[in-house]
This record gives structure tokens, sequence and C-alpha cells, in this order.
């Protein structure tokens, strides 16, 4: 039985295994500098050609390697080895099971598949929601190497102007938001929709698609949602020529219904509505590729 005293020696011994100093550095080791200025120089250490030192062993399957290692080199016990090395028995005998993260796979890929605009913590209340209970952080692993995390967008910082609070009705029907947006077929047509909202509920009430929405078409899109939902006290909308013009102005006008026009580029005056256009847009009309207007109307629908 050999005591403390060799394990330490042999600990440096498998610690200092192909680390790569110089001669220079180890006859230099135990000596101090004589000039003190060297203790807190500006330039960096000279390295030789394979690096001043490698990283340490930290990753169970490089101290297996060291505790291979010191059995062969030193006849050691594979106990003694990793009491040596710093690692457990269990550790050094765990065997992965590939097989075992299966079931997540498929639980991921079927919620990208059905969700394909969503980032990892939607996909995770899905999963949670379908009824699985695995951990956040082993979802999170198993998406990130599946390579299904989504590119973070950069927020531009610009500087505090004291904004106004935009006002929040206190019932359904206070305010409605109308904005247009416009996309492009496969063959290269352009077409537009109009979004309506609901600015209590954040509820979509319309989105009307045509290659071409006028003031009349505004119109008639309004009239068949006040069938089902009533009139509203006020509608919220930019300066297009399709909202100022006095076809929407007379029936406004008719019904006592209040029009709002935000100031000229200002979108973020009608937020709820330009953030209603981002989720419109990147879960619809960015996600699929539209040959004809009634596959755009289709796919809204169902979305």
């Amino acid at each position: 039985w050999r005591g403390r005293g060799y394990l330490l020696h042999l600990e440096k011994q498998i610690r200092r295994h192909g680390s790569g100093r110089s001669e220079t550095a180890q006859r230099a080791g135990g000596r101090k500098s004589a000039n003190k200025t060297d203790v807190c120089r500006s330039q960096p250490r000279p390295q030789s050609a394979e690096g001043y030192r490698r990283k340490k062993a930290l990753k169970p399957a490089v101290r297996r390697k060291l505790v291979n290692y010191a059995q062969s080199a030193h006849s050691i016990s594979l106990r003694r080895a990793c009491r040596v090395v710093g690692i457990s028995d269990s550790v050094y005998r765990y065997q992965p099971d590939p097989i075992r993260d299966d079931a997540v796979i498929a639980g991921l890929q079927q919620a990208v598949e059905k969700y394909p605009a969503y980032g990892f913590s939607k996909l995770f209340k899905i999963l949670r929601r379908w009824g699985h209970r695995w951990n956040h952080k082993r979802g999170h692993r198993i998406y990130c190497r599946l390579n299904l995390n989504k590119r973070r967008r950069g927020k531009k910082r610009l500087p505090n102007r004291s904004p106004i609070a935009l006002a929040l009705p206190a019932t359904i029907n206070g305010c409605w938001s109308l904005d247009f947006m416009c996309d492009s077929l496969f063959c290269g047509r352009r077409f537009r929709t109009l979004n309506i909202v609901d600015d209590f509920s954040r509820e979509a009430l319309a989105i009307e698609i045509d290659v071409g929405l006028s003031a009349e078409r505004v119109q008639r899109v309004l009239d068949r949602v006040v069938a089902w939902r009533g009139y509203p006290s006020k509608l919220r909308m930019d300066n297009g020529p399709e909202f100022i013009s006095t076809t929407l102005a007379d029936w406004a006008e008719e019904h006592t219904v209040e029009l709002e026009f935000i100031q000229p580029g200002k979108p973020t005056q009608n937020s709820y509505i330009e953030r209603f256009n981002r989720t419109y847009r990147d879960e619809v009309l960015n996600m699929y590729v539209f040959k004809t207007l009634s596959e755009v109307r289709l796919i809204t629908e169902e979305w």
C-alpha cells in the first residue's frame, strides 16, 4: 500500500501529462523575478508552438481517458485512478442511452410542424398543454441540438422622447384599429389585406384580402362586422387615402362613430394593430408561398 504522498505525486504527473510547457518555463517556475516591473507586464506571455498550457480536463470524456492512462502507465486500480483524476466510479462507468430523448425529439418536431413561427418558450407551453412533463432545461438542450432555435431580432434603441401612453378602452367595441398590409403571390402579383382589431379584447374582427381595397370596400367590410358585433365608439387608423375619404366620413357620421387619425409617420400611436400585423406576417404571410388569392383567404381563415 502506498500512502498519500504517492497519490499526490501521481496526480501531479497525470495532470502535467502533455501540458506542453517549455523547459525555460519549468526552470523559471520557482524563481522570483528580479525586476518588479515584470509583475504587471502589458505584453502577453510568449507561447510555444503547442501553446503555453492546455485546457484543464473538465469534461467526463476527457477524464475517462486520463483514468485509462493512469491505469496503463502506473498499474493502479480503477478506484485509485478515478480518485487521482477526480471522477467518481459511477461517472466513469456511465453509458449514455441513445434512445432516451426520442420521445422529446418527436414531441418537439410535432409542435414545430404545427406552430413553425413559435420559439422555444411558446413551444414548451404547447408541450405542457399536450400533457408532456419534461424538464424545460432538457427540452431546451434538445431544441438547440436539433437547430430549431430562431434568430433573435435586435431592438432599435431610440432615445426617450416622452411618448404618450396609448389609451386602452374599458369595454369591447370601445375602439377598433384598422390598417392595411401588402404582399405578393408566387407569380409576383400584389395583393392587400385590411385588418380590423378590437383594442380591448385584441380580437381580429376581419381580415379582408383582395388585389384592390377601395373606400367603398372598407365600408362594406365594416357593415359586415357590425352586423354581428355592433357599432364601435371609435375607429383608430392612419392617414391612408381610403381612410380619409368622404365615403368613410359619411358612414361614421351617419352611425355616430368617431374617427381618430394618428400623426403621420408615427405608427406607434396605433400599436395594437401594428403588433397584430407582425404576428400575422410572421405566421402566415412569410410562412407560405401563395399561388392564388383563394389560397391566401383559406390559410388566413384557418389561422
